[in-house]
């Protein structure tokens, strides 16, 4: 008797290992790449054909792969065959970009093959001086095809998993995805500052660096409290309009109170993305607040939140945008200047060198942490040394928040 009990026993064990390894390995990763975080954008090392590592932001807002700026110690080995228009936001010219198919993207591990690569002819972007550091362009979501993959920020792991039998982890919730035309939208909800609830569509898109942005048309109501800005630039130019609070905003059973996001001038949204049911487009800002997978073939989005979640929401108070330059040595740029900002009242200039902050050399600091001091609010204002052709002059920035919760 004793003997049959453990044979059964032995069986049962044998099942259950069987199952749960099987149901692991479904699960687990095929290819586990590294990343870097380039204030909140994602830069992955990218082969095209076999040739030298280039630093590409994950975008899952374009289809391809698109190279922006190449340097002497890049190449690519690629078969050009035609030139085509690329259209997106922003108020301007066309950009062009020569394109070549059937190109092999290697990460780490990871083959990806048949894949359209877009050269840009001109370099509108300048995301490397926007950066401090090398980025060649943009890796687009064509990548995700046939796998499930993770963006994970607490380990700084891009994984890649077979679609078929994936499981997600018990603690991710799901969130249903629209894909359409190739571009990946979720349904959310917000409360707007009436007090009205309503769902909307929205955009997933990593390479945008802010909250969310909201479609406007002529005759929309923006919130009361609300600051000029330059939102950022597309492929069809510069995109201008607000920054404000809204109430809420929520991502399934995440909520956001009082965020921070842009409404873009409708002058600067092409009539496609007026025309669209779209409602916008949550950015890098947003989504770096969970560790996610998609998986674009069930068409399914599993989120958790990460130590990002319950950052607070601010943005540049200042009004500054600055690069860093290398030409003719290594300086931090003043390149844009927001209408109506602080930094503008304070006399800054476009051109502007900035020599020092609050007393320290700004040489010191890196692009993202002279960022960060312009988003800190504060009662006191900043001291800016600058330096404007031969002269030096102090000036004196007032950081206090203009969007600021104001408690009834």
């Amino acid at each position: 008797m004793k003997a049959g009990y453990f044979k059964l026993y032995f069986l049962l064990l044998i099942l259950l290992l069987f199952f749960s390894s099987t149901a692991i390995g479904r699960s687990r990763p095929i290819a586990s790449i590294p990343f870097k975080m380039s204030g909140t954008y994602i830069v992955v090392q990218t082969s095209i054909n076999g040739g030298p590592l280039l630093d590409l932001i994950f975008d899952t807002g374009v289809r391809h792969t698109i190279i922006t700026e190449l340097y002497k110690e890049d190449s690519i080995n690629i078969q050009l065959e035609k030139r085509q228009a690329i259209h997106g936001l922003g108020e301007g010219k066309s950009v062009y970009a020569l394109v070549s198919s059937n190109n092999e993207l290697s990460l780490g591990k990871q083959q990806l093959h048949d894949k359209n690569i877009y050269v840009i002819e001109e370099d509108i972007f300048g995301l490397s001086a926007q950066n401090g550091r090398k980025i060649n362009g943009l890796l687009g979501n064509s990548i995700m095809e046939n796998h499930v993959v993770e963006v994970n920020y607490t380990a700084s792991r891009l994984r890649f998993y077979h679609s078929e039998g994936f499981t997600p982890p018990c603690n991710y919730i799901s969130c249903p995805l629209l894909i359409e035309n190739n571009k990946i939208y979720l349904t959310m909800t917000m409360l707007d500052e009436h007090g009205q609830s309503r769902t909307i569509k929205m955009l997933i898109d990593s390479g945008a660096q802010l909250n969310a942005w909201f479609k406007t048309s002529k005759g929309d109501h923006l919130p009361k409290r609300k600051v000029k800005a330059r939102i950022g630039e597309g492929f069809s130019g510069e995109i201008r309009g607000h920054l404000a609070r809204i109430p809420r905003i929520c991502l399934e059973d995440y909520c956001f109170q009082n965020p921070i996001v842009a409404f873009p001038d409708s002058s600067t949204i092409s009539e496609i993305y007026l025309n669209s049911d779209r409602d916008g487009t949550i950015g890098s800002e947003l989504l770096a607040r969970f560790n996610y997978f998609i998986d674009m073939d069930k068409k399914m989005l599993y989120i958790k939140p990460n130590g990002n979640y319950k950052a607070d929401f601010n943005y540049n108070i200042t009004g500054i945008e600055i690069i860093k330059s290398q030409y003719p040595f290594q300086q931090f740029e003043v390149v844009h200047l927001w209408d109506d900002s602080p930094a503008m009242k304070a006399g800054v200039q476009l051109n502007d060198v900035l020599l020092t902050i609050n007393g320290s050399e700004i040489n010191r600091l890196s692009l993202s942490e002279v960022r960060g001091l312009f988003r800190r609010p504060s009662r006191k204002p900043l001291t800016l040394l600058i330096r404007r052709n031969n002269q030096v002059l102090e000036l004196k920035v007032d950081m206090r928040d203009q969007l600021a919760i104001i408690d009834d």
